[in-house]
């Protein structure tokens, strides 16, 4: 997982990029990004494909073992 910088309106909220591997195509794009946008507190989910990542922005930080589960139980590992 790497930090990104913040580009939102709020200056408490936080983004964060994962590293997902499995994730190939649209659908793969769709799965986890429902899977995200579910958690509590998040705002935004942007899928980079070819580079494998999932960009997170939310109200605070996420638990990695909570990002985790989820990314893992759309079908995809974290990273």
């Amino acid at each position: 997982m790497t930090a990104v910088a913040d580009t939102s309106a709020d200056p408490s909220a936080s983004t964060v990029a994962y590293s997902v591997l499995g994730m190939s195509c649209g659908h793969c794009s769709a799965a986890v990004t429902e899977a995200l946008t579910a958690l509590p507190g998040v705002s935004a989910v942007e899928i980079d494909l070819p580079g494998k990542r999932a960009v997170v922005t939310s109200a605070a930080p996420l638990e990695v073992a909570v990002v985790r589960d989820v990314i893992e139980d759309a079908g995809y590992q974290l990273v």
